[in-house]
């Protein structure tokens, strides 16, 4: 464990919420941009999912992947390095000329964000003691509400006067900010060089055998579900309103600053009922209550704007009011010493069902004549229907049994260095 001052180690835990909240924000604009990036580059829904996509998918593989090297670097240095690559990254797609040169660019940005998300928990992992791992990393995922609140309204309002692109020229300058105070503030970590570290002959059986455990597959598939069923409709929400309800690209910020500032006040509401009444029951409650805002805005009547500016929170409350109780339900799922390994897997599977939900949803939606986006009610149906299998299937998902045999589960060597995204914090 490395020894910092507490002021040093509040300075960098900030630090590291600030390198979070471009990352996510990073993912998070491109959805509401939706209107402005199709007109742009003359692309249908089909086309721009795959855009959403391509970020998702590359950054569950190489969030993955990243088990095979991310401890063979020293932490500093590969946190500079990629987050310098996640920088150009968002400069290549602010710059993107063709619809094809985005796209290779937002697969860039997946893959430097997948690693980024591994290197993060790391430095917790070894700079942050035990007794208060849990407070540090509830400093670190305020990143995702600040995006949500302030980041996604800041893009879109951006977007809508200066064109698609400026989001991500901010991107690059805050970028360019915090690489400049982490190049400050990030000490070398590089302890973990001393230890022996496996050869990759071991580590793909070792994670093999995590992702094939049974109670572990159960777990994955809930969650892949989930994020299939989340992002069938999310990313379409604002080229549907502005297409087929003539609502204003710059109004849109007004609705994810609602949305995101509700669930920043209910999700631990939410955490709080899932601890009193379980997990699963909450999950289920939270799913089937959700059914009718996602039928409701997949089969949107014509409405005032006031009305979908009160509407859009409790949309996005019973939304991420599922999604509480799963992720508190997924930790009880590993042994104890296997739950590292386990989230971080389970993390890059929440990112490829990300990526699948998007792309399946595209597939199924099209443009009328007129220019109106069609198709979108079949996607809530679908969604709804995917939701329900979840919500039957999570009587499968089991918490680890206290007299539990370690020999019941794969082998640890994952655990101890193969995916540090989560790993460092048993």
């Amino acid at each position: 464990m490395y020894s910092i001052t507490p002021q040093h180690e509040r300075r960098l835990l900030w630090l590291l919420a600030l390198t979070q909240f471009t990352m996510r924000l990073d993912f998070m604009v491109m959805m509401p941009l939706g209107p402005q990036i199709m007109s742009a580059f003359q692309i249908t829904p089909a086309a721009f999912a795959t855009a959403v996509s391509a970020y998702s998918w590359c950054s569950g593989l190489s969030g993955l992947f990243a088990a095979t090297y991310i401890d063979r670097f020293d932490r500093r240095r590969l946190l500079l390095a990629i987050y310098a690559l996640f920088a150009l990254s968002n400069l290549a797609c602010a710059l993107a000329s063709s619809f094809a040169l985005l796209l290779a660019a937002r697969a860039f940005a997946g893959i430097t964000g997948g690693v980024l998300g591994s290197v993060i928990m790391a430095i917790v992992g070894d700079v942050i003691p035990p007794q208060r791992r849990g407070a540090a990393t509830g400093t670190i995922m305020t990143a995702f509400s600040l995006a949500a609140i302030a980041g996604v309204p800041a893009g879109v309002m951006l977007g809508a006067r200066f064109g698609w692109a400026a989001p991500f020229f901010l991107l690059v300058v805050l970028s360019l900010l915090v690489w400049v105070a982490g190049s400050q503030l990030v000490p070398s970590l590089a302890a973990h060089l001393s230890r022996r570290q496996p050869p990759l002959a071991e580590v793909l059986p070792d994670l093999w055998r995590l992702l094939s455990y049974p109670r572990h597959l159960n777990a994955f598939a809930l969650t892949f579900m989930m994020m299939i069923a989340h992002m069938l409709v999310i990313p379409f929400i604002s080229p549907t309103l502005v297409a087929n309800h003539g609502v204003a690209p710059r109004q849109l910020s007004w609705l994810y600053m609602a949305g995101g500032a509700a669930t920043f006040f209910t999700s631990r509401l939410v955490g709080q009922l899932a601890d009193r009444f379980g997990t699963q029951r909450v999950f289920r409650c939270a799913a089937l209550l959700s059914f009718v805002p996602v039928l409701f805005i997949t089969h949107l009547p014509n409405l005032p704007f006031y009305a979908l500016v009160l509407f859009f929170p409790c949309f996005m409350v019973l939304m991420n009011g599922r999604m509480v109780p799963m992720q508190a339900l997924l930790t009880t799922v590993p042994e104890p010493a296997r739950r590292g390994a386990f989230l971080s897997a389970n993390s890059a599977l929440q990112a490829l069902g990300t990526g699948t939900g998007a792309w399946l949803g595209g597939l199924m939606l099209g443009t009328s004549a007129d220019g109106r986006i069609v198709g979108y009610g079949s996607v809530g149906w679908v969604a709804v229907a995917l939701a329900c299998v979840a919500v039957l299937w999570v009587s499968r998902v089991k918490g680890t049994a206290r007299d539990a045999q370690p020999a019941e589960a794969p082998r640890n060597d994952v655990a101890h260095g193969a995916t540090p995204r989560q790993g460092q914090f048993e």
